[in-house]
């Protein structure tokens, strides 16, 4: 069955089924697909999206070949990706010869990188976020690079503007956030030196009912825990629409490399979130802090020019989402740390 805003389930029972549905293909997505020929390798794939993106690339193009190349430290993402008709190799991709025995796939989506824990270890954070990059551009010169990268990159803008555009130079604070900028000039710079096509995948907050934004806005209603609404605006996308709209990018790739925002096309204030959380809980939120006039935001209009609205919506989002914490089903653990206004992760 394809995707499409009227194939949507009113609630997501289990995890089996977030992962069938974050699989589900559009029929755009296929098309899309269809422009680019040969397999499609992703890079960092045992990440928290890169699972299912495979998965979904799968799904939309069963005829490729897709690779999933991670360490592959939990053995169980190996055989969920198996099961989903997905190829895998094992490979550290600090390792220069790994890279470079890799197949030569002519379509990369490149996930790997490091935020969580950040500040425990930069070096092994600037090691990840742009020695890596550099070490794959010049291992996959004429190749299709699809590179995930953040809206982090970006400085604080107003929140009464429309958020970032692609135009804005990079001027983020924190280390994290500049070993991104560092990830994307190294796909930039050896895009110009190979000609090779490519986009830089900035995307913010993606959502998954096990972590994102609304599941760290939907908990802490719930349990009565303060929330502080000093960076009090965000926007974020469905994961499935997110990782529809990075494989869509292999058919909308530029020579040199160019970078896309890719998020929700609406900017929330945190304490309307968190009052609608309330209302379905039938809660009152615990609000602290002031709003500031400036948060992390991004202005989609080019994305949404090329691949449209995303299927699913935020009150879709924030339905799924409160139904799903309040039977207190599974969380991954990572809070998105959306509300970090220093960079310190």
């Amino acid at each position: 069955m394809l995707l499409t805003r009227q194939t949507l389930p009113k609630t997501i029972p289990d995890i089996a089924a977030l992962d069938d549905l974050l699989c589900r293909p559009t029929q755009a997505l296929i098309d899309d697909l269809k422009k680019v020929e040969g397999d499609i390798m992703i890079l960092g794939v045992a990440g928290k999206m890169g699972p299912t993106l495979a998965g979904l690339a799968k799904a939309a193009a069963p005829e490729r070949r897709v690779i999933g190349v991670a360490r592959f430290s939990d053995a169980s993402v190996k055989d969920w990706l198996h099961a989903r008709g997905v190829e895998t190799i094992n490979c550290d991709l600090l390792d220069e010869a790994a890279i470079k025995a890799l197949p030569k796939a002519p379509n990369i989506v490149f996930m790997a990188g490091r935020k969580f824990g950040a500040e425990g270890d930069l070096s092994l954070t600037w090691a990840m976020n742009a020695h890596v990059p550099a070490l794959v551009a010049q291992a996959f010169p004429s190749s299709r690079i699809v590179a995930f990268s953040t809206g982090c990159v970006y400085p604080f803008v107003p929140v009464d503007g429309k958020g970032s555009t692609e135009d804005m130079a990079p001027n983020p604070p924190g280390e994290y956030a500049q070993s991104c900028v560092g990830r994307e000039r190294m796909f930039e710079y050896f895009s110009h030196r190979f000609s090779t096509p490519g986009r830089l995948f900035r995307l913010n907050y993606a959502i998954d009912m096990r972590y994102g934004v609304l599941h760290d806005i939907a908990t802490k209603v719930l349990a009565g825990t303060p929330i502080d609404v000093s960076l009090g605006h965000v926007n974020f996308i469905w994961q499935g629409d997110a990782s529809a709209q990075a494989l869509r990018c292999l058919a909308h790739c530029t020579a040199p490399t160019s970078p896309i925002n890719v998020s929700g096309h609406e900017i929330w204030a945190v304490r309307d979130l968190a009052q609608k959380f309330g209302a379905r809980f039938g809660r009152t939120p615990v609000l602290t802090g002031q709003e500031e006039p400036t948060a992390w935001l991004t202005d989609t209009s080019k994305a949404v020019a090329l691949f449209g609205l995303p299927v699913v919506d935020t009150e879709q989002l924030i339905a799924w989402t409160a139904d799903w914490v309040s039977r207190a089903m599974p969380s991954l653990g990572k809070p998105t740390k959306y509300e970090v206004r220093d960079g310190r992760y």
